[in-house]
């Protein structure tokens, strides 16, 4: 071969960059307006024997020049990649959808079988999702694989029109005994908020062949991210979560921890700048120490996570032989937090996995509005008084009933009050507990709403406070009481665990809550009513660990409590060994 024909085929290989069935114009900044401008391109299409992917990114393609390129792919029955993000930039956006529609169309004559479609950056908003709405549908992507479209502007009107020609899709595939198996789904940057996420949602958990998922920066909140975690569960070979820069806040955090709970191939979470906040850390934690056997990384930075909670998922991750990397900057540990992780995921030999901490945002303030202050120390003086008045009642009833009154004469004595479980929830004491009588326990399961964690262990609290280690009779209706409630609630699957545990922890004034909860004061029953619970057998072993955590750390709301909190974590200390 002559040298001149050698470097000639030299420079048209580098120029298309031929592999494996691939034909390249990648990165190379060509505006095509019309026919006449795209005729190479068309030539060496037509002439590449088993085309199976076309790069078309970094070039700036018009309607005529699209459809061009589309008569040439019109035979191409091998085509399975488009790699087609960026290429419509300068481009008036009703130009995008007549040129999209020209390809799809083109590669659907074609009898092309997709397995990669990717649009990202190409600003076309729902008018572009519309575009490729007829393709998405057709049997060219029954065989869909990977599907990206990020930083495309869809909005919320274009993630439903997106989620409707997937499910589609799913349902004529499945007809043909070939259901559509997406694994990759990539749509950041695109607004889909609640309503686009939601209707996605839906989609993903009809397919239920998803291995990585990412959608960050999408102005998602909790109801989204709540939707979002309900379809995760139903792909069990999930490997990758990426929801950066949403807003979860607790609900959204706890709903996806519960969702990841029983994954078992998820490799990388990236929580980061959703705001999970302390009380969905927790629960995150708990699902990374259950479950998530080769997890190798695991994103929640600047998520307003306090000290107490950030030690918990640092101790989540222990016996994580899979972790590459554990990140929590950016949140409000302070100076005194950040050595105490370092520390934590040093003792676990685990120290060069931890992120760096450079944005910690310090400890959270703890200056309270004032007035809301105020606010509830009155309401707990009122509910004070309520309660001396109506324990002054009872016993100037009972005094009555043993001495008689005045006017005893003229009126009949009074029949006895039935038990009263509201009255004691309300205002507990041991004499009202004890004159529940024999059937209390049952009434008080009757009364408390064990579907709601959060008022369970409310109840919970309040049934403890009235425990008295001396009183044997008020000790066991106190025990009794509790495992009637906590037995119930834990026995329903829709019960919510990890809410329950964190609740309890909020209300000991252990854990802060973006709900601004008042804290009770802590008395030695609560504590002891808890050291006998986590012994049963409904309570689950999962929680233990949390627990434990928390009862270890120094707080001034356990300081007069050290002889119950000490049997606590004797106690937990020995459940979790065994379990």
């Amino acid at each position: 071969m002559a040298t001149d024909d050698v470097s000639q085929l030299a420079d048209s290989l580098a120029k298309t960059q031929v592999v494996e069935g691939e034909l390249s114009y990648k990165g190379q900044g060509r505006k095509l307006d019309n026919a006449q401008s795209v005729e190479e391109i068309v030539k060496e299409i037509q002439d590449f024997q088993g085309l199976q992917a076309l790069r078309l990114e970094g070039n700036t393609i018009g309607v005529e020049a699209a459809q061009a390129i589309a008569k040439a792919l019109e035979t191409k029955s091998e085509f399975k990649c488009c790699y087609w993000s960026d290429m419509f930039t300068g481009r008036l956006r009703s130009e995008i959808p007549p040129a999209l529609n020209s390809l799809g169309d083109a590669l659907m004559k074609a009898g092309a079988r997709l397995t990669v479609l990717d649009l990202s950056d190409n600003a076309f908003g729902p008018d572009g999702v519309k575009g490729i709405e007829r393709l998405l549908k057709s049997t060219a992507c029954h065989t869909l694989q990977e599907l990206k479209l990020n930083n495309c502007g869809m909005g919320i009107g274009g993630g439903k029109i997106l989620a409707a020609a997937l499910t589609e899709c799913h349902k004529q595939s499945t007809a043909k005994g070939n259901p559509l198996r997406l694994k990759v789904f990539i749509a950041g940057r695109n607004r889909l908020e609640n309503d686009g996420a939601t209707a996605l949602a839906h989609a993903f958990q009809l397919m239920g062949s998803l291995e990585e998922v990412h959608m960050p920066q999408n102005g998602i909140n909790h109801p989204g991210v709540t939707a979002l975690a309900t379809a995760v569960q139903h792909n069990p070979d999930l490997r990758v979560l990426n929801l950066n820069d949403n807003t979860f806040t607790k609900k959204g955090a706890i709903a996806m921890a519960q969702g990841l709970k029983h994954l078992r191939s998820v490799q990388v979470i990236n929580f980061g700048d959703c705001l999970v906040r302390s009380e969905g850390a927790i629960a995150i934690a708990e699902t990374v120490s259950e479950g998530l056997p080769i997890l190798k990384e695991l994103n929640l930075s600047f998520g307003e996570i306090t000290e107490e909670a950030a030690l918990v998922v640092a101790q989540a991750v222990q016996g994580k032989d899979h972790l590459e990397k554990l990140d929590l900057n950016g949140n409000c540990l302070g100076e005194d937090g950040c050595e105490a992780l370092r520390e934590t995921m040093d003792s676990m030999d685990m120290g060069n996995l931890l992120g760096s901490l450079s944005d910690d945002e310090g400890e959270p303030e703890d200056d309270e509005d004032d007035d809301d202050d105020e606010e509830d120390d009155e309401e707990d003086v009122d509910e004070e008084e309520v309660e001396e008045e109506e324990e002054e009642e009872e016993e100037e009833e009972e005094e009555e009933e043993e001495n008689g009154s005045v006017d005893q004469v003229s009126t009949p004595p009074s029949a006895p009050r039935p038990p009263d479980v509201s009255s004691f929830l309300s205002f507990p004491s041991p004499d009202k507990l004890l004159r529940l009588g024999a059937k209390r326990a049952v009434l008080i399961q009757q009364q408390v709403d064990v579907v709601d964690a959060g008022k369970t262990a409310e109840a919970f609290l309040k049934i403890s406070s009235v425990y008295k280690e001396e009183d044997e009779e008020v000790k066991a209706a106190v025990l009794d009481s509790v495992d009637a409630v906590l037995r119930k609630a834990f026995s329903s699957p829709s019960f919510e665990g990890y809410t329950f545990v964190s609740s309890i922890l909020v209300m000991l004034g252990l854990l802060k809550s973006e709900d601004k909860v008042k804290p009770v004061r802590v008395v030695p029953g609560h504590l002891q009513a808890l050291e006998h619970a986590v012994r049963q057998d409904y309570f689950p072993k999962e929680h233990i660990a949390v627990l434990k955590a928390f009862m270890s750390r120094h707080s001034e709301a356990l300081e007069s409590c050290c002889g119950a909190r000490t049997c606590l974590q004797s106690t937990l200390q020995r459940v979790q060994s065994e379990s």
